[in-house]
C-alpha cells in the first residue's frame, strides 16, 4: 500500500476506564485494613462548574512513613517498609453511587530534597502523589496532596513554587475517618497540576 494515510485524532483517557483499571475495593488500599495509623482520603474530581465528574480515576503514589519506596528508582535503594503490606500505590473511581473517590493510606514521611547522601539537607513535606483520568482529558493531569499543619511545608521546594494563593488547592482538610481532598480539574479553585 503506497497511498499515505492522515493522522487520527487523539483519543481521550475515558471513558471505558471501568475496563480492567477499576480494581473495587482491594485496589482503593495502599495498606491492609486495620493497618496502625491508617486513614481514609476521600474526595470528588470536579469540572469547572464545581459538579462531581461521574467517570474519573484517581490513582495515588507516596513513600512509607519513613519516606522510602520499596522501588528500584529511589535513590537510597529499594526496600521494604515497615509497615506489612505496605504497597505506597493505590486507585479508586468515581462512577459509583456518591461519585466520590477514596483511598486507605498511612502518612508518608519526609522525602531529601535534594543529595540524597547528605543527611543534614532540605527535605520535601510528607506529600502523596496523585495523577487524576477523566473522559475529556488527552493526558493524566499530576498534582499532590499535603497535610495540614505540616511544619516541612514551610520550606518544601515544590509547594514553595506554587503562589501562596493557590496552595490550599494542594493542602488536604480533616475529614470523615481522615482527610478530604477534593480535585477541580478547571474553572475558579482549580487544583494546581504539575508538569510532569
Amino acid at each position: 500500500m503506497s497511498e499515505r494515510l492522515g493522522l487520527t485524532p487523539s483519543q481521550t483517557v475515558g471513558p471505558y476506564l471501568a475496563i480492567g483499571l477499576d480494581w473495587g475495593g482491594a485496589g482503593q488500599l495502599a495498606v491492609p485494613e486495620g493497618t496502625p495509623g491508617a486513614f481514609w482520603i476521600r474526595g470528588h474530581v470536579l469540572d469547572g462548574r464545581g459538579e462531581p465528574i461521574r467517570d474519573a480515576m484517581v490513582e495515588i503514589w507516596q513513600a512509607d512513613p519513613d519516606g522510602r519506596f520499596d522501588h528500584p528508582a529511589d535513590p537510597r535503594g529499594a526496600g521494604p517498609s515497615r509497615i506489612p503490606g505496605f504497597t505506597g500505590f493505590a486507585r479508586s473511581a468515581t462512577w459509583k453511587d456518591d461519585l466520590r473517590w477514596q483511598v486507605y493510606t498511612v502518612r508518608p514521611g519526609p522525602l531529601p530534597a535534594g543529595d540524597v547522601d547528605d543527611p543534614d539537607g532540605p527535605l520535601e513535606a510528607p506529600h502523596i502523589d496523585v495523577s487524576v483520568f477523566a473522559r475529556g482529558m488527552l493526558d493524566r493531569v499530576v498534582t499532590r496532596i499535603y497535610f495540614p499543619d505540616e511544619p516541612l511545608n514551610e520550606t518544601d521546594p515544590v509547594l514553595s513554587e506554587v503562589p501562596a494563593e493557590r496552595r490550599e488547592t494542594l493542602i488536604a482538610r480533616p475529614g470523615e475517618n481522615g482527610y478530604t481532598f477534593d480535585i477541580r480539574v478547571q474553572g475558579p479553585g482549580e487544583t494546581v497540576f504539575f508538569e510532569v
